[in-house]
């Protein structure tokens, strides 16, 4: 049977429950107020704040010895930490989606899950930051890719992918943090006005920017939060199509295509999403948010990532065709590479997670599974790290010269920077949770409203 969607476009599956307009703000506000948290959750904490400093040591240790220690040569000068960029600001992509793009379109389904999805794309795209600046060799130096006019050293080169990399992910982190931010200050003062101690209540209240919830306030803030809406929106498109260009603009078999900027988005979303759902699904079982993300938000972010992931495989498949159409042997043998040479087993566990794991996605009895989606997310995402290690390293690995075909040996150090920076990753997850709403309180009182105004 057809679900059940009124007429005015709000589906009540995406809320349960009777809650009141106080009993949605003291649940939600119960977590960062609550004077202790289950030991479980501290445990967690440790556990990937151990393995975050994992990052720090690879980093310090990188710092020290120099470039060397990563599993770099010639001809593959790109590897782990180019990787590891393009993966990151790819998780990112589903917060900013579902924060701006959907808020526009009045998908009220988002409600629920868009404010630790903005937290998510400001901790991704962060660490995606700190890979190109290591990748210098000289991080010291990073200040040279911004447009100094200066006269002791060189104006940055606008053919660089680096200083395109810089500048994307610049706009994209401020655009978002300015965003996130904006949607914190009314919650911000509900935990001033519920904080019990004078401490959190001057902290929270700082924040809050005065916010009393006038309706003067609220006119401006709706003002402000569509027009970052509509600045935040381009944003999901040109910043991987950016990061795209820092391959396209390479005359290098398996790079130079121009079908890279689509592709690449709709693998940002696709990743983006299976994190969304990573992060979802533990935090409605743990801390019984299940009123809150229903099975309708997980059966949504499952129909997205089906989508995206369709674009996926048909890149996949453009891929392999046009190399063959183009009847350029250098095209067709970086194919031929990619599937049966060194690095075959990547390409074929690559479709393995993204295309064969996808097809699951197709029925609605998996989509509403959470543990069950939380493991299919876990392998996509996977697949799609190994999917930008397929592109940077099996292109590079063999020049047009075989006398300098070399592969690339991956070390302790570009392991414990990707695992650490996963650790790091969740590490901040778990003090977000713990210091600020993990949802957008006014909001999810904003659809119950609706809900309550549409029997």
């Amino acid at each position: 049977m057809a679900e059940a969607v009124r007429s005015d476009g709000i589906d009540p599956a995406v809320l349960a429950g009777n809650e009141s307009n106080r009993a949605i703000a003291a649940k939600i506000a119960a977590i960062p107020l609550a004077p202790k948290l289950p030991r479980r959750f501290w445990w967690g904490f440790a556990a990937f704040f151990t393995v975050g400093l994992l990052f720090f040591g690879c980093v310090t240790w990188l710092l020290a010895a120099g470039i060397g220690t990563i599993g770099l040569n010639i001809p593959a000068a790109w590897g782990f930490l180019i990787v590891n960029t393009v993966w990151w600001i790819g998780i990112g992509h589903a917060g900013t989606l579902i924060s701006a793009v959907l808020l526009l379109m009045r998908q009220n389904w988002r409600n629920s899950i868009n404010r630790f999805a903005e937290a998510m794309t400001l901790m991704a795209v962060a660490l995606a930051g700190t890979f190109p600046i290591l990748h210098l060799g000289r991080p010291q130096y990073f200040y040279w890719l911004l447009p100094l006019p200066v006269t002791h050293m060189p104006w940055p080169n606008w053919r660089s992918p680096l200083v395109w990399d810089f500048f994307a992910i610049a706009t994209y982190i401020i655009v978002s943090l300015l965003f996130w931010f904006m949607g914190l200050v009314p919650d911000l003062a509900i935990l001033r006005d519920r904080a019990k101690s004078r401490a959190k209540q001057r902290i929270y209240g700082f924040f809050a920017l005065g916010w009393r919830g006038s309706a003067y306030h609220w006119h401006r803030y709706q003002i402000a939060y569509y027009l970052l809406a509509a600045l935040a929106t381009p944003l999901v498109v040109s910043v991987h199509s950016v990061i795209s260009l820092d391959f396209t603009s390479a005359i290098i078999p398996g790079y130079h295509s121009t079908i890279f900027p689509p592709y690449f988005v709709a693998g940002a979303l696709y990743s983006g999403f299976a994190m969304v759902i990573t992060i979802a699904v533990p935090l409605r079982h743990f801390f019984g948010l299940e009123d809150f993300i229903t099975l309708k938000h997980l059966d949504n972010a499952g129909k997205v990532m089906l989508a995206s992931g369709a674009v996926v495989a048909y890149g996949y498949l453009c891929e392999s065709f046009f190399a063959w159409y183009s009847g350029d042997r250098f095209e067709r043998y970086m194919m031929w590479n990619r599937m049966f040479g060194d690095y075959a087993w990547t390409f074929w566990f690559m479709l393995a997670c993204n295309v064969g794991t996808l097809q699951l996605l197709w029925f609605k009895r998996v989509r509403t599974s959470p543990w069950l989606l939380f493991v299919l997310a876990l392998v996509i995402n996977t697949g799609m790290w190994v999917e930008r290690y397929v592109i940077v390293v099996t292109s590079l690995t063999r020049d047009f010269l075989p006398s300098s075909w070399q592969n690339v040996l991956p070390t302790w150090v570009d392991f414990g920077i990707l695992f650490g920076s996963l650790g790091l990753f969740f590490a901040m997850m778990f003090l977000f949770v713990r210091l600020l709403p993990l949802m957008t309180i006014f909001e999810v009182q904003e659809l119950k409203h609706e809900l309550k105004e549409a029997q």
